[in-house]
């Protein structure tokens, strides 16, 4: 298993491929796993590859939680598709003897003490409670949203197939539609369903606009509480 060296476009091409019918490395949340593959990359993948650049984005909204995700970060080799093997340069040694204390939530003592690990335990059980929780009663909103190309050789399909990538826990993409807006140009206009604690406005507007190839704004042209 693994995607090849990730500090190459061959590389980056693999992991692409691999995320076009998932949004994690592994499982259905945010893991260690997405952590691993994350800190393997150079850079933010280019705007073609927009699977890899959704998940990356994604995953990079974590960074100030990254080290209390659950799951235990594995070599790169156990991830990714079977049949291709790991060769990204630089990436972190597997330590067999100490595989469970790879994670180090202050990232400078090689041990960790009786209070991190208890740290780390609350966070984990914290973070599968409010997964656990089922609310009676799931606030969401309606929002419909323009989509602004540079110009009018914007290939306006390629801009919806990546608007569409985007990927969220409490995210459904709805209707869309292109709109004339003058001088040959048309936005894309689409739909989508939130639950307002999970997704916000601002959120889905930097990952869309992170492919910035095809995306020149995103603005909220309705919004209605459901």
């Amino acid at each position: 298993m693994g995607f090849g060296d990730l500090k190459t476009p061959a590389g980056l091409k693999v992991l692409n491929d691999f995320l076009a019918d998932k949004s994690y490395i592994e499982g259905y949340v945010p893991s260690q796993a997405d952590a691993a593959v994350f800190d393997a990359l150079s850079g933010a993948p280019p705007a073609d590859l927009c699977h890899a650049l959704r998940w990356y984005n994604h995953i990079k909204s974590y960074q100030k939680e990254k080290a209390s995700l659950p799951g235990v970060k594995k070599p790169l080799g156990q991830y990714g598709p079977a049949g291709v093997e790991d060769t990204t340069s630089g990436a972190p040694p597997a330590n067999d003897e100490e595989e469970d204390d790879d994670i180090d939530l202050f990232g400078s003592d090689e041990e960790e003490d009786e209070e991190t690990k208890r740290i780390k335990e609350e966070r984990l059980a914290a973070y599968n409670a409010k997964k656990s929780k089922k609310p009676a009663l799931i606030a969401k909103s309606s929002i419909l949203l323009d989509v602004k190309p540079w110009d009018d050789e914007t290939d306006m399909a390629k801009l919806e197939e990546c608007v569409r990538t985007v990927e969220l826990d409490g995210l459904v993409w709805g209707q869309s539609k292109l709109v004339p807006v003058g001088y040959g140009i048309k936005k894309l206009q689409i739909a989508c369903v939130v639950e307002d604690d999970k997704v916000g406005t601002d959120q889905l507007e930097e990952l869309i606009t992170a492919f910035e190839d095809h995306v020149q704004s995103v603005d909220v042209a309705a919004f209605n509480k459901i």
